[in-house]
Order: C-alpha cells, then structure tokens, then sequence
C-alpha cells in the first residue's frame, strides 16, 4: 500500500485499490462497510496518508478504522469534508518514522524537534542546579 502527501490522493488510490480487488463491481454499485485511516510523519517532517476501504466492518487492514456504515460510503463516493477529518485524527494515533520504513506511535528521541526541546529543558534548569 502507498502512503500520499495529501489525504485526497490517499481516498482516491484507495477507491481504485478498492475497485482493482472487486472487478465484478462498477463504481456506482460499490457498497464499502469500512474507511480505515493512517497518518504519517517521515523523518524529513513530511505528512503522508494511507486509507483504505473494505466491504465488511471489522475488516482489518494497515490502517485504523475510523468510520463505518454510510459514512464510509459517503467518504468512498467523494461526498466528504477533508477538513473535518484532518480535525477528528487523533494525534497519538500518527505513526513517526524512526528508521526507514519503520514506524512508532512516538517521534524519535533524537529528532530535530525533540533535541531542541530537550536543550531547552536544559537551558531552564541550568540556574536552579546552580543554586
């Protein structure tokens, strides 16, 4: 499956993937139970997306399920709010990138963002050690 830096693209290519795995069915008679979802973040600080859809809810795939029913169907046949989504992910669900094409749920100890905090944490403690 493929990741995409924008979160239509990742709709789109998981409607065609969807399609390609159901030949027998046209677009319009497609019937999806199930949107699954997956954040990014690349090492480079770069934000990709991952969706797909199944059939059958319950259905477990390489992103998180995160509608059901007639809102994933909405969402498979374009009729969706890409803001309102952005909005609803839940933060601690985005997986970082620690290695190449390794993920975790929490950024690397020794990313950019997380030595500068770590500096600055320093920085403010410096004259309470020294007292």
């Amino acid at each position: 499956m493929s990741m995409y830096t924008t979160l239509e693209e990742a709709i789109d290519s998981a409607r065609e993937e969807y399609l390609a795995a159901n030949p027998d069915l046209e677009e319009e008679e497609a019937s999806v139970a199930q949107f699954n979802l997956q954040k990014y973040v690349m090492q480079d600080g770069d934000i990709m997306w991952q969706a797909e859809f199944f059939t059958d809810e319950g259905s477990e795939g390489e992103c998180l399920p995160i509608r059901s029913g007639e809102a994933a169907q909405s969402i498979f046949d374009g009729d969706f709010d890409e803001v309102e989504l952005r909005q609803e992910w839940q933060k601690e669900n985005t997986l970082h990138e620690w290695d190449e094409g390794e993920f975790q749920l929490e950024p690397p100890a020794d990313s950019e963002e997380s030595l500068a905090a770590a500096g600055e944490w320093e920085d403010d403690n410096s004259d309470y050690e020294n007292e």
